[in-house]
């Protein structure tokens, strides 16, 4: 039954969200921490970008609100000459100042940046406080608000908002500074790695003539000129069809046009344009073909030493300048990237589900536990033949509405779709409790009129009949599924992972996380 889901939003890695305007439980607040303070400077790094400017403003509206003595700051060799920085300040009334010394304050909160690196200027100031998304390669406190799996400091800064219920759509001033910082710094969002990302996104009330106006007055004819020469540097690999191409350090976008103009050569499948970046290096990836996800070669590319991620066919990414030099003291990025593209091809066995059949003779019975979880029907709140968007922390799925489509949500949240007369065979229907722990609650978005449902609000409780066998083993090489019943997606399997198929459907093959399959399933005997 609906009221028998337990959803605990557990707190992972950098920290947890729900979706918009939820609130984690046992999490202080960051942004009221500062309300006794009397004076407050808000500095981002030198030469600020959009997304530093929204950022900044955000931070500088919440406490100038709260009649709070307010200052907003840059420092640097070089002042905003960008003519799209210029009339964003102007046009959305940023207050923002140019200093050579920071104006006396209680406590100093840098944004889009980290206090004392080497992109913003070290005033000396008693307290320190500090809201971004990059790798952090400091001891956090509860001072720092950190995420680097985020895609722009604006969605750090709009997800705090969301934390304590402040609506931002209220000013559109505000809300349209927000929503150019992560179009700025994601490359017009084909870099988005997080759904809080998609969710600032899609909520934002934006000036929609004054963002036309801004994409269309940031390339400059030194940019120009920097991805003309870029392209007489690329290197092409033959053998698996993919390009790198080393840039000088621009803005982010000028990336994604190099890499955007590469991908569609005709011999090229998969590309990745780089360049220096303060504090290390900013990927674009690009894929134009279905055995490789875009978001998926940008995170093996930044793994261990980075972040990565974005859509199906456009990602990107940023590796540590410091980790870069950790992992491969006596190699330059230019060759690391190579091998790398080169490793991840040589990595993954394409299965495609259809045309395939597992060995039997390899693998073991194993039956579901009975172990309570959730099931949402579609046609409950939504109408038959309506197209929507699925949105999960493993990415967006695009289906249609149809009468027999349900939706199983796992114990860690994870979300499949599954055909009622599959369901029936495999699932009842029960009246226990269903503790679902979850890092993102996912979302249906209408893509008609564009409302979003929440599917643990449609969540019914169920457990596993124990009538329907599948097989499986443990991976001992990463593999892409293509399931029978999605041949344009792949599902990811890593070594140690478990492949298997339903006894009543040999075509029905799949992959399972392994932690997820020990929790779930249990050997039987033939």
């Amino acid at each position: 039954m609906k009221r028998d889901i337990r959803v605990v939003m557990e707190i992972k890695g950098d920290y947890a969200e729900g979706n918009v305007g939820e609130m984690i439980q046992g999490v202080d607040e960051f942004l009221p921490r500062f309300l006794d303070r009397k004076k407050i400077c808000i500095q981002c790094h030198d030469n600020p970008d959009a997304d530093a400017l929204a950022s900044g403003f955000a931070l500088y509206h919440y406490y100038s609100r709260h009649r709070i003595d307010t200052s907003f700051i840059y420092s640097g060799r070089n002042r905003i000459t960008k003519p799209n920085l210029l009339l964003m300040i102007k046009e959305l009334g940023i207050p923002i100042q140019y200093v050579t010394e920071a104006p006396e304050c209680d406590l100093l909160i840098t944004a889009d940046c980290q206090y004392g690196a080497g992109n913003v200027t070290r005033f000396p100031v008693n307290e320190i406080a500090m809201v971004d998304h990059h790798q952090c390669g400091l001891m956090q406190n509860e001072n720092y608000c950190i995420k680097s799996n985020m895609g722009s400091c604006a969605t750090v800064v709009w997800s705090l908002f969301q934390r304590i219920g402040y609506d931002i759509s209220e000013d559109i001033n505000l809300s349209t500074a927000l929503y150019y910082g992560l179009y700025s710094d994601t490359n017009q969002f084909e870099e988005i790695y997080h759904p809080l990302d998609k969710d600032m996104r899609d909520t934002l009330e934006t000036n929609d003539l004054l963002l036309f106006r801004l994409m269309n007055t940031n390339l400059s004819m030194k940019e120009l000129e920097i991805a003309s020469t870029a392209l007489t540097k690329k290197y092409y690999d033959e053998e698996y069809r993919f390009s790198v191409i080393p840039s000088e350090q621009c803005d982010p976008n000028i990336l994604g046009i190099i890499s955007d103009f590469v991908i569609q050569v005709e011999e090229v499948d998969t590309c990745v344009a780089y360049n220096p970046n303060p504090g290390g290096y900013k990927l674009s990836v690009r894929s134009c073909i279905k055995e490789v996800k875009a978001n998926e070669m940008a995170e093996f590319l930044c793994r261990n030493i980075g972040n990565g991620g974005g859509h199906l066919t456009k990602a990107g990414g940023f590796i540590s300048g410091n980790s870069f030099k950790e992992v491969y003291p006596d190699e330059d990025i230019f060759a690391v990237l190579c091998e790398r593209m080169c490793t991840y091809y040589d990595t993954y066995e394409v299965i495609y589900a259809k045309d395939y059949e597992l060995d039997r003779n390899t693998l073991k019975p194993y039956l579901k536990k009975a172990i309570p979880v959730g099931v949402a029907m579609a046609t409950d709140f939504l109408a038959e033949g309506t197209p929507i968007l699925v949105r999960t922390l493993e990415g967006d799925v695009d289906l249609i509405v149809e009468k027999d489509l349900y939706f199983m949500i796992g114990i860690e949240g994870e979300v499949y779709p599954i055909r009622k007369e599959k369901f029936e065979k495999t699932y009842r229907m029960v009246d226990e409790e269903a503790e679902i722990i979850m890092e993102y609650a996912p979302t249906v978005r209408n893509n008609i009129d564009g409302e979003i449902y929440k599917l643990i609000e449609h969540m019914r409780t169920c457990v596993a009949a124990g009538t329907t066998k599948i097989y499986a083993k443990p991976l001992e090489k990463n593999v892409k599924v293509f399931t029978a019943w999605d041949a344009n997606k792949y599902y990811r399997g890593e070594i140690g992972d478990f492949i298997a198929c339903r006894e009543d459907d040999i075509h029905d093959i799949y992959v399972i996380q392994r932690d997820i399959f020990f929790k779930t399933y249990e050997e039987i005997a033939e």
